[in-house]
């Protein structure tokens, strides 16, 4: 795995061992990056699932100003750690431990940013892109606007009646489609 274009352009990036962790293959990463190509520049990234970091650190290499990067796995903190250090992109980017699959509490702090740009990729076939949706309304961290990009199994569909999400573009790759959401809510305050 390596950085595919930025600041950081063939830079490697620590693996994760074993089988718990997929990580987003380099080729699909560009593909995602290309359709993505002006809204990364200066964009607050919440990369969810994020295994290595390769998406939020992708981002932080094509000029986004800051990421979040939130994963429940101790290996995967570790490796995303090592990563953003031999980047030298610690103070762009912050660490959170937490399990996505209840709530994302965890950016409800007075000090938490609006997100403009999410990726999320989360295990394939557990259901869990319809309810992170659904957390993510409900922590009030998005912008209006906001992209949301979401790799998932193609026999995971996301189904339309996501009321605060617009399907915006949706794309097979392989054994991977990736959907392209936009926030369409208003925050309430």
């Amino acid at each position: 795995m390596r950085i595919i274009s930025g600041d950081l352009r063939g830079k490697k990036l620590h693996p994760i061992r074993g089988a718990l962790t997929r990580p987003t293959a380099d080729r699909l990463r560009e593909s995602i990056f290309n359709i993505l190509f002006s809204q990364v520049r200066d964009a607050v990234v919440l990369d969810l699932f994020a295994g290595t970091g390769a998406l939020g650190i992708e981002a932080l290499s094509r000029g986004a100003e800051y990421a979040v990067f939130v994963e429940k796995q101790k290996d995967a903190l570790s490796v995303i750690e090592q990563n953003l250090r031999s980047c030298r992109l610690e103070n762009s980017a912050k660490i959170i431990r937490w399990d996505i699959a209840n709530n994302l509490n965890c950016l409800n702090s007075p000090d938490s940013r609006l997100f403009n740009l999410v990726f999320m990729d989360p295990p394939y076939n557990r259901n869990l892109i319809c309810e992170t949706l659904r957390h993510l309304h409900r922590s009030g961290c998005l912008e209006k606007g906001a992209t949301v990009v979401a790799e998932h199994s193609p026999p995971e569909m996301i189904p339309e009646n996501i009321a605060e999400f617009m399907m915006t573009d949706q794309r097979k790759y392989g054994k991977t489609r990736v959907s392209f959401l936009e926030y369409v809510t208003e925050i309430e305050n």
